[in-house]
């Protein structure tokens, strides 16, 4: 098979925007709680009506300050509450929505404000003030600081703004409006502009909280929302969790808060990046060492994984239905808790999951959903669902859309959740757009049932000197499944043999210092203790089980420091910038290659 669609549950809409969500649910439902903000170590919660009120209230104060219909507004911030007031209320406003990663530089932010034309900023704390001020344009003449109790303030502000101005904003917006400018973080060159319409984010979360309703639409349902709102998976989650009704918290520090969020809010079900799930099992293995039970954890992976794989083939005998039931009171049982207790299942997009943590966590008691999208396409353009999942694949086409596989491998997509295209670049759309279908840039296939599976990024092929072609995405999905790998990098292109960049997971390390009696060692002085070396070298042969001897890891060097986004190294969906981190460790890679 090398194309499939799949019929819309909702088809694309021809009246009404995004402000409808709120609006249509505060008046139908105005005391449904629909969200809950942090409050001391628990959590506030705000009915449907609350939260109508509270975006009218902070709309007139944008309308006050100036903002008209079609203005560009920015707002730089981690994931929190106020976030989604603001974005609605632009909405309100008749507004577009341009999103800046909090840890964006200020020539960045240059960038994007002068580009997008942006009238307004809105940014978290006055540290981020402080850095935009310099180079803020002369176009962008408000900026607001959200930590300066902004919703307030523009409450305050707006309290001579009628209603009337209010509706009749909405009403001039439409399907076709422009909801949101979303710069992709990019591995190369100066971000883009990705133009998504409020049609667009109504068909995309309106096919999946149908598509998912046993998710989605579950009565009580609640989900903990700690991706970045300023990409497009964040974003889709948050407009998906107000279309679904569903109630929705805000975590703003996953690295120092999830778990206490997570053991507080307990959500049904959360939406996550891989790396989340990978540090997840990692942290409850090293735990697990530590009290001298690694063997029973790694018995009980294997269980789980059996477990879930014969479901797939209908056939679980009594005597692994009898091991899962111990090891569900053993280890299973503390990887949910350790989730909040009520998550059930979860949907992960942004990279590969793997076939091995999806068959675990199944096993386990939660089910995650893997997905496939780009900012382009509104987020996820194919999703598995608990009726419908092939674990290992990123599942079907969204309802309403399409993908096919070109002759050269690449994933085609085509449907209402694919963006207007690039904002006043002409050159990238014609570089991406073919006829009616956009070129993802990543290589796949459809099994014979319409299952999309991702083997690699178009770009990122790497040809060795003997013309062997190799999609590093193998190797590196399987390098970081060790709980001591961090992150990775394959490196080879025009070289004779493949090699790889490792580094270390600093929480990893501090249990295996201590399990090793390497009392004050630190990564710097381990990078080339034989000890570490061999157990890296495990993770090596473990990954180079997936590919051919010609495509193998033959050697790797341990870096002193780990790849992040303030580094540059990474995108903020976690992405390796490869262009950077092959600038950057230039000496490294040679020396890997030198005879």
């Amino acid at each position: 098979m090398n194309e499939i669609s799949t019929p819309a549950i909702i088809e694309a809409a021809t009246t009404g925007n995004l402000t409808d969500l709120v609006a249509d649910r505060a008046r139908n439902e105005p005391e449904r709680i629909t969200m809950s903000r942090p409050l001391g170590d628990g959590w506030q919660p705000v009915t449907a009506r609350e939260v109508d009120e509270e975006i009218r209230a902070t709309t007139k104060g944008l309308v006050a300050a100036g903002i008209q219909i079609g203005d560009r507004v920015a707002i730089m911030a981690r994931t929190r509450y106020e976030w989604t007031i603001l974005d609605f209320a632009i909405w309100y406003a008749g507004g577009c929505v341009v999103p800046i990663y909090e840890t964006s530089s200020a020539e960045q932010v240059d960038w994007i404000l002068n580009d997008s034309g942006s009238v307004g900023l809105i940014v978290e704390t006055p540290t981020h003030k402080e850095l935009v001020s310099p180079v803020l344009p002369n176009h962008t003449k408000h900026v607001w600081v959200m930590t300066d109790d902004v919703l307030a303030t523009l409450r305050r502000a707006g309290e001579n703004i009628s209603d009337d101005e209010i509706q009749r904003r909405r009403n001039a917006v439409e399907p076709s409006t422009l909801a949101t400018l979303i710069y992709t973080s990019g591995t190369t060159g100066r971000p883009k502009g990705v133009q998504l319409t409020h049609s667009n984010f109504l068909s995309e979360c309106g096919n999946v909280v149908e598509g998912a309703s046993d998710l989605f639409l579950k009565p009580g349902g609640s989900t903990l929302l700690f991706l970045p709102v300023a990409h497009v998976f964040g974003r889709m989650v948050q407009i998906g969790s107000i279309r679904a009704g569903l109630h929705l918290a805000h975590c703003s520090d996953p690295v120092g808060r999830l778990q206490p969020d997570l053991a507080s809010f307990k959500p049904t079900f959360v939406l996550a990046v891989p790396r989340i799930f990978e540090k997840i099992y990692n942290g409850a293995e090293a735990k697990a060492e530590a009290a001298g039970k690694g063997k029973i954890f790694r018995k009980a992976a294997e269980v789980a994984i059996a477990y879930s794989e014969a479901q797939d083939k209908r056939g679980i005998n009594p005597l692994l239905t009898l091991k899962h039931a111990l090891f569900d009171k053993l280890v299973y049982s503390k990887i949910r808790a350790g989730m909040g207790g009520s998550v059930e299942a979860a949907i992960s997009g942004g990279a590969p999951l793997g076939v091995r943590l999806g068959h675990f966590y199944r096993g386990a008691g939660i089910t995650v959903l893997e997905g496939y999208g780009l900012t382009e396409t509104t987020a996820g353009a194919t999703l598995n669902l608990t009726n419908h999942l092939r674990i290992g694949s990123v599942g079907r086409p969204i309802p309403g859309n399409s993908v096919k596989i070109a002759d050269d491998g690449e994933v085609l997509i085509s449907g209402p959740i694919v963006m207007r295209g690039y904002w006043q670049n002409d050159a990238a759309n014609q570089e991406v757009f073919d006829g009616k279908w956009f070129k993802s840039g990543d290589l796949g296939r459809l099994d014979d049932e319409g299952f999309l599976y991702i083997t690699g990024r178009k770009k990122e092929i790497i040809v060795t000197a003997g013309g062997k072609n190799v999609a590093p995405a193998v190797l590196e999905d399987r390098l970081r499944a060790h709980p001591l790998v961090s992150q990775c990098m394959v490196v080879g292109d025009n070289q004779p043999f493949i090699a790889s960049l490792i580094t270390i997971d600093q929480d990893m390390l501090k249990g295996w210092i201590a399990a090793n009696n390497k009392s004050g060692a630190t990564l710097e002085t381990l990078i080339n203790d034989p000890d570490l070396i061999a157990v890296i070298q495990t993770a090596v042969d473990e990954a180079n089980k997936a590919v051919s001897k010609a495509e193998s890891i033959r050697k790797f060097t341990i870096l002193p420091k780990d790849f992040t986004i303030a580094g540059g190294q990474l995108t903020a969906k976690l992405s390796l910038k490869r262009h950077v981190i092959g600038e950057q460790y230039a000496a490294e890679i040679t020396a890997l290659f030198a005879k």
